[in-house]
């Protein structure tokens, strides 16, 4: 069996977010990469699937060489193989063509794809992927089984959940509920350590300008704005407030 798991990398929601040239860049002095949250629980199903089933696992990212680090994590959680498309496209379509490129020159059994990645929270790529190599889909996907070559995926829909049966090769969008955050893998000295020797191929490729967006600008969200408390008591005091400070009477 042969599983192909798309890698993102996002910075730590815990880094400070700048910009730069009067906020028309992202200013990433500082920021901590990872791996996209929603991309860890498709990989730990992937390791599950391998331990239970027999798998070859390998991780893709579209991006630079800076990506390289968060590959080798990926190796050290238990993926086989890392290919990195040497590009520097954001562009949803750009990148899920060059995914689907990889994919039709290859036999993937399962394509899994976080539903979106935390940063731009698009959440188009896996879509795209199966529209162009015409394969099914489930989206927002929080459980699935393998029963012999008919998988059976529950999805996340509208007030509620949706039970779907596809043949393979199937891709897979993948969220909390794939695994539960507390069975997430976490590399191992082990793991580390042999993360060294696998394969990290990287793949040259003309950046497809045909589709590309342009960002003009970049904004911090506003503020949460202070909430005061008043006793129920003390109307005084809250006609006060809503004259001079809210200026609404």
């Amino acid at each position: 069996m042969e599983i192909l798991v798309c890698i993102s990398v996002v910075p730590d929601t815990t880094s400070k977010i700048k910009f730069k040239d009067d906020s028309t860049k992202f200013d990433d002095n500082g920021v901590t990469y990872i791996i996209n949250p929603f991309d860890e629980f498709c990989l730990t199903k992937a390791i599950f699937i391998k331990e239970n089933s027999g798998a070859n696992i390998t991780v893709l990212n579209i991006g630079e060489s800076k990506n390289d680090p968060i590959l080798r994590k990926a190796l050290a959680i238990g993926a086989d193989k890392a290919v990195r498309i040497d590009s520097s496209s954001s562009n949803s379509l750009t990148v899920a063509k060059q995914i689907a490129k990889f994919v039709s020159e290859r036999n993937f059994d399962f394509i899994f794809c976080g539903k979106e990645s935390i940063d731009y929270n698009g959440g188009k790529v896996p879509g795209y992927i199966a529209a162009i190599l015409n394969l099914p889909f489930a989206n927002a996907c929080i459980g699935m089984e393998i029963n012999g070559e008919t998988i059976i995926t529950k999805n996340e829909i509208d007030n509620g959940t949706q039970i779907c049966e596809s043949p393979k090769p199937l891709v897979i969008a993948g969220q909390k509920g794939l695994v539960e955050e507390k069975e997430l893998r976490i590399p191992t000295m082990r793991g580390i350590m042999m993360a060294r020797s696998k394969p990290l191929e990287v793949i040259g490729v003309e950046n497809d300008t045909s589709n590309q967006h342009v960002l003009t600008s970049f904004e911090l969200p506003e503020g949460k704005k202070e909430c005061k408390m008043i006793d129920s008591e003390n109307v005084s005091e809250l006609v006060n407030l809503l004259k001079n400070e809210a200026k609404v009477l």
